[in-house]
Formats: C-alpha cells, structure tokens, sequence
C-alpha cells in the first residue's frame, strides 16, 4: 500500500483532493492506499466527520485512514506527502510577519518528517508562500534527498494552458510543454515560447500557430499571473476544485513519469540551470522518469524579455528565502 499524508484535509482544495487520490485517479486504479490526515487540535470533530465520509464512499483502494493532529504520526513512513497547510494573508498583514508564521509551522513539518519520514518521501508543498515553504521545510529534514521537496506551480500551468487553448480555439490535451518559471506569485512567468499544439494531427510550435507574440508577451502573461487573486475576487474563496486537480496532475507525473517528448513545470531545487543561482525552489520545467527521479529540461533558448522576468522573479524568490533565514537564526537563539 502507499501511505499518504494529506495535510489540513478541512481546506475546501484538501477536501476534493481528497477523492482525487481515494479514487485512483493519482496513484492509479490498482494502487491501495492508506490515508493519513493531519490537522490542528481543535478541528478534530470536523476532521472525524470527514474520515467518516471516506468510510462512507466505500471505495475499494482505500485500506485505512488516520485522523491525527500529530505531525510525528501524519508522517510515519508515508510514500507521499501533500502539505495544503499554511497561514493566510489576513488584511493589514506584511509580507513579513507572513513569511514569520509559516517559517514556524514549515520548521515543525520537516523536523517530523526527517524524524520520522521515508527518506524516499515525495513532499509536495502548495500551502502558500510555497516555494518558500518548500524551502524551510527541505532545510529542516536534512536527512531527506533536497530532489525530494517540491512546491506547486502545476495550478500555474494548467492556468496557462486553458487560455492558451481557448485563444486558440482547441482543446486542452492539444496543447503541450508550456512553462512556468519562478515564484509561485504574481512574479511568476507563464512561457509559451518553448510550446507545442496538435493541429490536424501535426505537432507545430504553438507561437506560429498564434501569430501573436503581443498577446503572449502581454495579457497571457499577466492574466495567468493573477488567476487566483480573480478567482477570490469572483467567489470569495480560493481556488479548490482546480487545485484539486493540479496537485493531482503534479503528484501523478512525479509518481508516474512524464511523457515522452513532454515536460511539466515543477518547484524543484535550483541548481544554477539557466543562470538562476543553486539553492533556492524554483519553478522549471523538468522531465520525470518513472519512480520520481526528475531533471531540468536544458538549452531552451531565452531572449532578454524572458531573462528579465525570469531574474525578476528569482529575486523576489531570493528576498523571501534571505528573510526566512534570517527567521530561522531568530529562532534558533
């Protein structure tokens, strides 16, 4: 069977993540699995109710579930681990004090999960700051391979996708291999450059079957950067069922590999790939094979309207990873 932490499954996205993974559609239709939950102390009642719907779908895959708000059980030799959990922006908060709450709950995830993870864990961080998170978390399990925590930006990509294909008129699954870089924030660069669609059956690159590099380098740009502030401003709410759904598609291709000839973007650890400087998360596009082990896809060309938004966007990644250090410090005299 393969364990799974699920974190803060009461979040509307962990909720229908939740069914994502139960049915089979992340892990695959024949693979058991064993869900653990983790949330805090005083949402336990809610979390009860919801291991009893588990229990009510009556879906053959799932061999056991454990409720726990204790990070030493949720993350007892679990195979994968899906961390939704982090503290909100609330209205009049700094960037700071943001960066200051999560720093602590990011601390406490990866000393449990060196404690007492597999050192083969798959730790997949969406809670937000996330790459920064992902960071904190990584630096606090050293015992853990630093290629074993990634953060979301699959949301991002899927984002860009489907205006891509609506632009374009096709469906979704027609369209292939587009990237987004950085900081999972409005820094971000969505890049369509490097992207391919089928069309009548031929793969052509996706620009030339545009033919409109104003509306790539413009709107597309900054409508997929700020997807998610819309999405709140629309509902009220942040984004759940899409989110669902990225963190399924994420988890699934490092679970299972990436198709040939397709690459998928990921918040992995940089290693000085495309002139972005070692040691900080940051989103590329990778290929995976199967069993997990990812690479940073190489020598895709970049102009100086793409190196500008791509160092743009590390620097943000920099000031917050330089901040967090310097809250780890705080923290530890």
């Amino acid at each position: 069977s393969s364990g799974i932490n699920a974190e803060w499954p009461l979040r509307p996205g962990a909720y229908s993540l939740l069914l994502e993974v139960a049915s089979g559609k992340v892990f695959g239709a024949d693979q058991p699995v064993i869900l653990h939950l983790l949330d805090i102390p005083h949402c336990m009642e809610k979390l009860n109710g919801v291991v009893m719907e588990l229990e009510d779908l009556a879906l053959s895959l799932v061999r056991g579930v454990v409720a726990t708000d204790d990070p030493m059980v949720a993350f007892a030799d679990v195979d994968v681990a899906l961390l939704l959990g982090a503290f909100p922006r609330l209205k009049g908060m700094e960037r700071k004090d943001l960066l200051a709450k999560n720093n602590d709950i990011f601390r406490v995830t990866g000393k449990a999960i060196d404690s007492v993870g597999k050192k083969s864990i798959k730790v997949v961080v969406v809670g937000n700051p996330c790459n920064t998170n992902a960071l904190t978390c990584m630096k606090n399990a050293p015992s853990i391979p630093k290629e074993n925590f990634t953060c979301l930006t699959r949301l991002d990509q899927n984002r860009a996708k489907s205006q891509l294909a609506h632009k374009l008129g096709v469906s979704v699954s027609q369209i292939m291999n587009v990237i987004i870089w950085g900081n999972h924030s409005g820094t971000q660069f969505p890049d369509a450059r490097h992207a391919s669609v089928v069309l009548n059956g031929v793969i052509q690159p996706l620009t030339g079957a545009l033919s409109d590099d104003a509306w790539i380098k413009s709107d597309f740009i900054t409508t997929v950067q700020s997807r998610g502030a819309a999405v709140i401003k629309a509902r009220g709410l942040s984004s759940a069922m899409s989110a669902a759904k990225a963190i399924g598609d994420h988890t699934r291709d490092w679970w299972f590999g990436t198709k040939e000839g397709e690459f998928t973007s990921m918040g992995v650890i940089s290693d000085g790939s495309y002139n972005i400087p070692a040691g900080i998360i940051y989103s590329f596009p990778v290929t995976i094979q199967a069993g997990g082990k990812w690479s940073i896809v190489q020598g895709l060309k970049q102009d100086d309207f793409a190196t500008e938004k791509m160092v743009a966007t590390y620097n943000e990644l920099q000031e917050e990873a330089t901040e967090a250090a310097k809250l780890a410090a705080e923290a530890d005299n």
